[in-house]
């Protein structure tokens, strides 16, 4: 492993806009000029450009998972319910499980489809535009799913459980293609050109697989469990949270990280919590357990400080899709937003 941290950090600590969410925070978005702050509660606030935070009670219990396209945000929650939520603070109900199950895991796709799960049953529902006018469907798997993510072309669906992973295609007869490793595989990622998927594992590791021939690929070291992952520009790295550091697999060759060693950034005397890549710049924002949050160059390791160390851990962390903004919120509430 390579170690690429410098001697001196620079500061941009005082061009942060800071938020007072009012509630503890579970995940950051923007939704174009709105930053938007999920909440473990019913809560979702809203920032736009030069405006005031604005709470929205999206929820009317828990939020216990989130993603968003960039036009939406989807909120999986403890009664059962699906909601989508607009950048104009709109929301709706997107499906309710029939057994008022708890929504463990959502997804999107870039057509508006969405993906979630409750027990072992993962669904997905897509778009009145399409064919089949919106029609739910559903595909069960051997145990609890830990995880879902769309394929970036063609309609495919991962479905991460226990000992692999399920390839579905939601739109074709069949229990799909199965992915096999042994352990409890959670969070899954699909590389941005669509030649490799991992994995986050219970266990303080990640798992791969390059989809052209199924060949499994190992990724160990790690001290803890690997709880956030973002791919690098062009898909040329996957970084991890999971370490001391950020930790970057190479995946620009057709065999991915198989065979070399990982690069180890920003490494602080805690642990890295969030991870987010710039959209078109070769820089990774890292978010730490100790509320620090850094943006980092990855031919260098250069440092840029953009929020000193408080205690509380950063629990969202996103660039706005022109790269021009970060926001970032920890666990206790506090969030920020910096103007590059």
């Amino acid at each position: 492993m390579t170690d690429t941290s410098p001697q001196q950090t620079a500061s941009v600590t005082d061009r942060v806009k800071q938020v007072a969410l009012g509630h503890a925070a579970s995940s950051a978005y923007f939704l174009k000029d709105t930053a938007c702050f999920v909440g473990t509660d019913e809560a979702v606030t809203l920032v736009a450009p030069d405006g005031e935070p604005r709470r929205i009670d999206a929820a009317s219990g828990g939020i216990l998972c989130s993603v968003s396209d960039g036009q939406q945000i989807i909120l999986g929650c403890d009664d059962g319910r699906v909601v989508a939520v607009s950048a104009a603070g709109e929301t709706q109900v997107f499906a309710t499980d029939a057994k008022r199950r708890w929504i463990d895991n959502v997804a999107v796709h870039g057509d508006g489809s969405v993906a979630w799960s409750a027990g072992k049953t993962a669904f997905v529902k897509q778009p009145k535009s399409r064919e089949r006018e919106g029609a739910e469907k559903s595909l069960d798997v051997p145990s609890t799913v830990g995880g879902l993510a769309f394929a970036p072309k063609g309609f495919r669906l991962a479905i991460a459980h226990y000992n692999g992973v399920t390839l579905w295609f939601p739109n074709m007869a069949g229990s799909g293609e199965f992915l096999q490793w042994k352990g409890s595989h959670l969070g899954v990622s699909f590389s941005p050109d669509g030649k490799f998927l991992v994995t986050s594992m219970h266990e303080a590791a990640l798992h791969g697989w390059r989809l052209v021939d199924a060949k499994p690929m190992r990724m160990t070291g790690y001290p803890g469990r690997v709880r956030s992952m973002a791919w690098t520009t062009g898909g040329k790295a996957l970084a991890t949270s999971g370490a001391d550091c950020v930790i970057l697999w190479p995946f620009a060759s057709k065999d991915g990280p198989m065979g070399k060693a990982p690069a180890m950034l920003a490494p602080l005397p805690t642990k890295v919590s969030m991870v987010a890549c710039h959209p078109e710049a070769d820089v990774i924002a890292a978010g730490y357990a100790d509320g620090t949050v850094l943006m980092i160059r990855m031919d260098d390791g250069a440092e840029i400080l953009v929020r000193r160390r408080d205690g509380a851990s950063i629990a969202g962390l996103t660039w706005s899709g022109d790269g021009k903004r970060l926001a970032f919120a920890t666990e206790n509430g506090d969030a920020g937003l910096l103007t590059l």
